[in-house]
C-alpha cells in the first residue's frame, strides 16, 4: 500500500495544494495545515486519486459519492477538473451552507434518510443501479491512498517525528498516513483521537467487527456517522494505530477557540478533535516531537457560533 500512497502522490500532485508545517508557539508541536488544502479539507487528495484512475468510460458515465461536506466538496472539486458529472447524496442534516458550497462547484445534490450511514447506503445503490462509480469517503483503497499523501509530505518536510496525532471519523485518513508511516518510520506512535460523542471506528476496534454505534451530537461534524458494513478501514486501523484518545464537546471546543486566539486560525471540530487529544497528553509526550494534523476549516454556521460565542 505504501508504494500506491506514493504513486497516488505523483498522480495527483499538479491538482492539489503541498500544505504547509508550522511549529505551534510555546508547544513544540508541528502543525500541519491541511486545513490551508483546496476545498478547505484533507479530502480533496483522496477524491482527487480516485476520479483520476477513473477509465474514459466511467468518467464518461458520472461519479456518485455521499457526504455532508468535505468529501462531497473534494468530489466535486475534482471531478470538476476533469469535467465530469458528480451527484452527491446527503442526509437530511447537512448544513444548508455546504450544500449550497458543493452545487456551486457543480456537483448535485440528493438529500437521503436522516444520517450520514443511510444517505452513503443510498448512494451506493444509486451507483450500482445507473453503473457509475461510486466514491465512498473512507471505504475504498484508492481514496485511503489519497489521503495517505499527506504522510509523504509530512515525513518530507518534519524528520524523526515521534508521534502524529489525527483524528478519526470513517478511518480513511488515519489509515493512509499510518500505513506510510509504517513503512517509511515504523518508530513514529500514530495517535487515533475521537470525540466521545461518536467514537465509532474506536468502538468497533474494541469489537474486531464494523457494528453499529449509539452516538450523540458532536460537534467534530466531520467525523460522525456509522460505518458501512465490512469497511477496509477496520483492518488498516487496526494494523495502525497504536494509542487512542477519547476527548469531550468541551474539550473539542477548547481546542478550537485556543487555535483562534494563539493562531488565529478558524478550525473545524474534526481538526480540534486532534488538537484536544494532544493536549490531553502533552505530559506523556513533553520533550518528544510530535505531529497534530488539523484536517480542515469547514464549520458549519451553527458551529462557528458556538466558537465566537461571546467573542464578537
Amino acid at each position: 500500500m505504501s508504494s500506491a500512497i506514493e504513486a497516488a502522490y505523483r498522480r495527483i500532485e499538479p491538482h492539489i495544494r503541498e500544505t504547509p508545517v508550522e511549529q505551534w508557539g510555546a508547544n513544540g508541536a508541528y502543525l500541519k495545515l491541511e486545513h490551508l488544502q483546496l476545498t478547505g479539507s484533507f479530502k480533496l487528495r483522496g477524491a482527487s486519486n480516485k476520479i483520476a484512475l477513473l477509465t474514459p468510460e466511467e468518467a464518461a458515465r458520472g461519479v456518485v459519492a455521499a457526504s455532508n461536506g468535505n468529501h462531497g466538496l473534494g468530489v466535486a472539486a475534482a471531478a470538476r477538473v476533469r469535467g465530469i458529472e458528480a451527484e452527491i447524496f446527503v442526509s437530511a442534516h447537512v448544513s444548508p451552507a455546504k450544500a449550497q458550497r458543493i452545487e456551486a462547484l457543480g456537483a448535485r445534490i440528493r438529500t437521503a434518510g436522516d444520517d450520514p450511514l443511510t444517505a452513503e447506503l443510498a448512494a451506493r445503490r444509486a451507483a450500482e443501479e445507473s453503473g457509475r462509480v461510486f466514491i465512498s469517503p473512507y471505504n475504498d483503497r484508492d481514496v485511503i491512498a489519497g489521503q495517505g499523501t499527506i504522510g509523504v509530505e509530512l515525513h518530507r518536510q518534519v524528520s524523526n517525528l515521534d508521534a502524529i496525532f489525527v483524528a478519526v471519523g470513517g478511518g480513511g485518513l488515519i489509515g493512509g498516513i499510518g500505513t506510510y508511516y509504517k513503512m517509511a518510520s515504523p518508530r513514529t506512535e500514530i495517535v487515533g483521537c475521537w470525540p466521545e460523542n461518536s467514537p465509532v471506528l474506536y468502538e468497533c476496534l474494541r469489537a474486531g467487527r464494523i457494528i453499529n454505534v449509539p452516538e450523540q451530537p458532536t460537534i467534530s461534524e466531520s467525523t460522525a456517522g456509522n460505518l458501512e458494513p465490512e469497511s477496509v478501514t477496520l483492518e488498516y486501523c487496526r494494523k495502525t494505530i497504536d494509542l487512542s484518545v477519547l476527548v469531550s464537546e468541551d474539550e473539542i471546543l477548547a481546542a478550537m477557540r485556543i487555535m483562534l486566539e494563539t493562531e488565529h486560525w478558524l478550525i473545524e471540530g474534526a481538526a480540534a478533535v486532534a488538537v484536544a487529544a494532544y493536549l490531553k497528553e502533552a505530559e506523556r509526550y513533553e520533550g518528544r516531537k510530535v505531529a497534530i494534523v488539523i484536517c480542515g476549516r469547514n464549520l458549519s454556521p451553527e458551529v462557528l457560533g458556538r466558537v465566537w460565542g461571546n467573542r464578537l
